[in-house]
């Protein structure tokens, strides 16, 4: 007799979101892509058609096909909310820094891949989203300061641009960097004795994790600027703070780097950063979460809800915190 056993993240047909829903944002998605125009048209306008109000070039590549492996026992946040409560210090301390990070510059972009590798080399954006395969995930996404939400996110796996990159053997891990552009980031400004750029990383074991995901879009079409714009990281079994935003530059390391919150809260925020209900963080719970745009607090479930996809790599780990 064969016996299915039910994966942690699947989930009863009559529970998905209807198929006519999100056809419906992919197809209003499809008439608002100016992508393809502005793509040919971007030799001829040069460098000044990338203004920071220009519309993203890579529009055209939204929505992509979803990945149904990848789904939610949740309902996904309304996109309102997941794209205006958002954490970027480099432009304010507050939740509200939409109108403010509508100044970043995303063209041109640049990133640059360096350290243990074969190849070192920097690549624009449009010419790596060329060379990776687009898809979109139903994630979840758990904050350190207890709130969450869920977001269909587009992007490639990061096993697929770790492979690409083609780092040495002795690789032990991946550092990522996010943009430091005082004329454009006022936070940068308001807390100069902080260790800027913004600074993560993973091991290679992680980066290259089924779930550690390289985000350019969400809700089919660019990623929003106070979202990461245009590139930026997902690991959803960790709190909200290692998935780097905006990222420049990928360095390959045999070096465990030292983290942008490492530095600014060592008592409070470690490289491992795993959810885990268990272990609070020094002045709160971790026990419960906010549901963003619900107003309903629900209990945190170890690694997010991921334990089957992850848990394998901390084995062994016990005494180290994995908060810490």
């Amino acid at each position: 007799m064969l016996i299915k056993r039910k994966r942690g993240w699947e989930i009863p047909e009559r529970e998905a979101t209807p198929e006519h829903i999100f056809e419906d944002r992919r197809r209003l998605a499809k008439l608002i892509a100016a992508g393809p125009i502005l793509a040919a048209a971007a030799p001829l306008l040069g460098r000044a058609a990338f203004a920071a109000d220009a519309p993203d070039p890579s529009a055209g590549l939204y929505p992509a096909m979803q990945n149904l492996r990848y789904r939610l026992d949740r309902e996904v946040t309304a996109e309102k909310n997941a794209t205006s409560y958002n954490n970027y210090y480099e432009f304010n301390t507050s939740k509200d820094v939409v109108s403010q990070a509508q100044k970043l510059p995303i063209r041109p972009w640049t990133v640059k891949i360096e350290g243990m590798v074969e190849k070192p080399m920097t690549i624009g954006i449009d010419d790596l989203l060329k060379a990776m395969k687009l898809e979109e995930r139903l994630y979840r996404h758990r904050c350190v300061e207890a709130w969450s939400m869920a977001v269909p996110w587009t992007g490639f796996a990061m096993k697929d641009f770790v492979a690409w990159a083609k780092p040495a053997s002795g690789a032990k891990y991946v550092v990522m960097k996010t943009l430091a552009d005082k004329s454009s980031m006022p936070g940068l400004r308001q807390n100069p004795f902080w260790p800027w750029p913004y600074t993560e990383g993973l091991t290679m074991e992680e980066a290259n994790n089924e779930l550690a995901f390289l985000v350019t879009g969400m809700y089919g079409k660019p990623v929003a600027k106070q979202n990461g714009a245009p590139l930026r990281l997902a690991v959803p079994w960790k709190y909200g703070f290692k998935s780097v935003k905006s990222i420049v530059s990928f360095a390959f390391t045999d070096k465990r780097p030292k983290t942008f919150w490492e530095e600014v809260g060592p008592s409070e925020y470690g490289f491992w950063a795993n959810v885990n209900p268990k272990v609070s963080h020094p002045r709160w719970s971790q026990a419960t979460e906010e549901v963003l745009g619900k107003g309903n607090r629900v209990p945190t479930v170890i690694y997010n809800g991921y334990e089957e996809f992850v848990a394998d790599m901390y084995k062994g780990m016990e005494k180290e915190p994995l908060f810490m």
